[in-house]
């Protein structure tokens, strides 16, 4: 297998809540207020929409008393999940790009993180991005989720991508909420995304729209877990083995240090990483291919001493000030 390429789970579509739009000379994000499944063809107008994303909304409109309007929000979306594991049906992490390439750059969890650099791929600390000179305000948490949709392709999934907050740590406690609650048989749980909103006071009361994972609509959740356990039963007997699937979706996801490819990186950086509006302080790209990032970092205030001391022993030039020291 090729070395330094992470195999991630099989995807026929995407699964967003808003869209990429140009508004002068630009690709800019816009938000919404619905679920939209894509396909994953372009073209001049955007993402093509799934075939699933009209019978879902028509099915949704029908139950709501709406006849076979395809107009109709989608705000809920009947899933399944392709591993018991909560950590692989979701995967988060502090996300770095180069904007202009569209590669990764560095991908970390708040302890350690792998970095791209001239000497290639390494392992370092991470400090988060509050406390990272190189993110510049431009490391993010990037979530994925990988769902089933329909029932025609049992290993293939869509992808919800997202750097909301809100979005990443309600999926996270839920799935491991349902992974508790269900002894582990999170693959064969009958779920829901479904599209919640909240305002704050940073968002100046206007709504935020974040994703929640349920139980389908009219279930509860003894009857949900009944049904994945009789569905685990009836795999089991089948010869279905999930550990294994879950083992061999670790370790495909271990073969490589950044989950997005050359070709996905672009798409995800216009959607999720935007350009300021301000003059940025660095370019990320440029930090990244220094040899030691710790270059980068603003000098200690004891070698500035030091070398204040040596250059009025030697008489030479009158060294420079010291930042924020008079």
């Amino acid at each position: 297998m090729l070395k330094g390429l992470s195999l991630t789970p099989p995807v026929v579509g995407r699964i967003s809540i808003g869209r990429v739009v140009e508004r002068n000379g630009k690709r800019l994000p816009e938000k919404d207020d619905e679920f939209t499944l894509t396909s994953q063809i372009q073209d001049k107008d955007g993402w093509i929409p799934h075939p699933l994303d009209k019978a879902l909304r028509q099915a949704q409109a029908q139950s709501q008393g709406e006849g076979q309007s395809a107009s109709t929000k989608l705000r809920a979306i009947p899933i399944r999940l392709l591993f018991d594991a909560p950590d692989l049906n979701l995967r988060a992490a502090y996300s770095l790009f180069d904007r202009k390439t569209g590669r990764p750059l560095c991908v970390g969890d708040g302890q350690t993180c792998r970095r791209a650099t001239v000497e290639g791929i390494k392992a370092l600390p991470c400090p988060s991005p509050d406390g990272c000179d190189m993110a510049a305000g431009q490391c993010k948490p990037l979530g994925r989720l990988n769902v089933r949709i329909g029932d025609e392709d049992e290993l293939g999934s869509f992808i919800f991508r997202t750097t909301g907050f809100n979005s990443i740590r309600t999926l996270a406690t839920r799935l491991r909420y349902f992974h508790a609650i269900s002894s582990g048989r999170l693959s064969t749980l009958p779920l829901e995304l479904r599209l919640r909103g909240r305002s704050t006071t940073q968002s100046h009361r206007a709504p935020i729209f974040y994703v929640d994972l349920t139980t389908r609509t009219g279930s509860s959740l003894e009857a949900a877990v009944a049904a994945a356990k009789e569905e685990w039963e009836r795999r089991a007997l089948a010869g279905f083995d999930q550990a294994a699937l879950d083992a061999a979706a670790r370790d495909g996801l271990a073969h490589g240090a950044f989950e997005e490819s050359v070709e996905e990186g672009p798409d995800v950086t216009a959607e999720f990483y935007p350009e300021p509006t301000g003059q940025e302080s660095s370019n990320p790209s440029t930090v990244a291919t220094t040899s030691n990032a710790s270059s980068t970092r603003k000098e200690p205030l004891a070698a500035k001493l030091s070398r204040r001391t040596e250059a009025l022993k030697a008489g030479g030039e009158q060294p420079e000030p010291i930042e924020g020291h008079t």
